[in-house]
């Protein structure tokens, strides 16, 4: 049974939560210096008696996150050194209290298992699974136990729901949904072999021939063909039309990079990382108008700090700002300008390890089996709260794709798509499917599905009775995979 600490995507995914924890960690510990450096260089000070109290304070909050990340990152550790991943079928729930949570499939398809996530909701807002989700788990639904995107590359823990009246809220709103309808999603440990035949030794002696045996045709309904993506995006489109946001009316239309400068560009403007920039500008001169109109005793220490803060952050911005964002905007509008479109399918999913759109791309002329040709990650043009705005309305269609001018270190090229004569900028270099990162990608993209169970109503029948909410590890006990915490 392989365990999954030992795929290298968990690993590597491990190894960055508990350094991340051990580096908040440090960065609280490292405030008690300057704290101790003002309170030698002005001691009763009353100003340097409020400015070591906030440092101290701020010290301590920080050191004690730190510390609680780095206590769970061991925890994950041993339930992932315990016990193998497996695929369920999911559903996120947000629940009265704003508690987020995700409600898998039982192995048995006849439970639900509804799961508490601890985590901040800018980690989680990512991982969130779609309406056809599917998420990874390890652990034991009674104690608690790692939840992943297909792949394994992100993880989060979870723990189980505990008060009985918010448990079979959730499971009667997961049940809703059909989850207990949908098909089973292929175990990761599970893999395909085809039996190797070795060659018939030649000898000198004439011996009857014996046919080999015949390989078994490979198994194409997992497959990333265009239909199979496209009804995957079209179930992902769901819950984006289900809840449209409200929209300016009076939204100024972005302008065309092929006729202004890049920089008159909104979307441009954001990817460069100008917004940054301007955040941090304001929060110096907010502080040094400040400290003018308040110049006293232990608010003008206050305010310093708040300064030294916005600077390091202003510093900080300038240079990614100098480094990275100007020289790839200006790729992207080199590459806007290409004068050949190249006409292509595509398909939009959405990544469920970090919710980027990507765009499958498949040849202009083809059938419903056909095999992309590479993938596009994409920017989110939209807000924060709702970052598929600007997106297609429509998760397949054709596109125009131009550029093949600039090249990344790897060979890739830089490739800019435009629908209905509007651009969308990529987040990356255009990737061969046939690659191992266009492959990688393509099977989170859309994991391959078994067929649904067989004691599964049909699709159009009404949900049946919720299941026992109050004991999934009873009724799971034995298909369960269980770690000792």
């Amino acid at each position: 049974m392989t365990r999954a600490l030992e795929l290298p995507e968990t690993a590597r995914a491990l190894d960055r939560y508990g350094r991340r924890a051990s580096g908040v960690m440090t960065g609280g510990c490292v405030l008690f210096v300057p704290a101790a450096g003002v309170a030698l260089v002005a001691p009763g000070e009353p100003w340097a008696d409020d400015l070591i109290g906030a440092l101290v304070a701020l010290g301590v909050l920080v050191a004690g996150a730190g510390a609680g990340s780095w206590a769970l990152a061991r925890r994950m550790r041993r339930v992932l050194g315990s016990g193998p991943w497996s695929a369920h079928a999911a559903v996120a729930v947000r629940s009265m209290r704003s508690t987020e949570a995700v409600v898998l499939r039982s192995p048995a398809g006849d439970a639900l298992w509804p799961l508490e996530v601890v985590a901040m909701r800018q980690r989680y807002e990512p991982l969130r699974p779609g309406p056809d989700g599917v998420m990874w788990w390890c652990g034991d639904p009674s104690r608690g136990g790692v939840l992943a995107p297909p792949g394994g590359g992100a993880l989060i823990w979870t723990r189980p729901v505990k008060h009985r009246r918010a448990r079979r809220r959730i499971v009667e709103q997961a049940a809703g949904t059909g989850l207990l309808k949908r098909a089973t999603p292929v175990q990761p440990q599970v893999r395909a072999t085809v039996p190797k035949v070795p060659d018939p030794v030649p000898t000198t002696v004439q011996t009857p021939r014996v046919p080999l045996p015949e390989r078994p045709e490979p198994d194409m309904s997992g497959a990333p063909t265009y239909a199979r993506l496209a009804a995957h995006a079209g179930r992902q489109a769901v819950a984006r039309t289900q809840t449209p946001p409200r929209i300016r009316r009076n939204r100024r239309p972005e302008a065309d990079v092929r006729e202004v400068a890049w920089w008159r560009v909104r979307s441009l403007r954001r990817a460069a990382g100008f917004s940054r920039v301007l955040v941090s500008l304001a929060v110096c001169a907010a502080a040094a108008v400040a400290a003018v109109v308040r110049p006293e005793g232990s608010g003008l220490m206050k305010l310093f700090l708040v300064a030294i803060v916005g600077l390091a952050a202003l510093a900080h911005s300038c240079h990614r700002l100098l480094t990275a964002g100007i020289p790839a905007v200006r790729l992207m509008a080199r590459a806007a300008h290409s004068p050949v479109p190249v006409p292509r399918r595509y398909v939009l999913l959405h990544d469920p390890q970090d919710g980027v759109p990507v765009l499958v791309v498949f040849p202009s002329h083809g059938g419903p089996h056909d095999l992309p040709e590479g993938l596009l990650p994409l920017l989110a043009p939209g807000t924060g709260k709702h970052p598929w705005l600007g997106l297609p309305a429509e998760p397949t269609g054709t596109v125009e794709l131009r550029g093949w001018h600039d090249f990344s270190a790897g060979g890739l090229p830089f490739v800019v798509p435009r629908f209905e004569g509007r651009a969308l900028w990529p987040a990356g270099p255009y990737q061969p499917a046939g690659g191992a990162e266009g492959a990688a990608l393509l099977a989170r993209l859309a994991p391959p599905m078994d067929a649904p169970p067989a004691d599964a109503p049909p699709m159009d029948a009404p949900p049946a009775d919720t299941p026992d909410v109050d004991a999934p590890a009873r009724q799971e006990g034995d298909s369960a995979p269980r770690a000792s915490l």
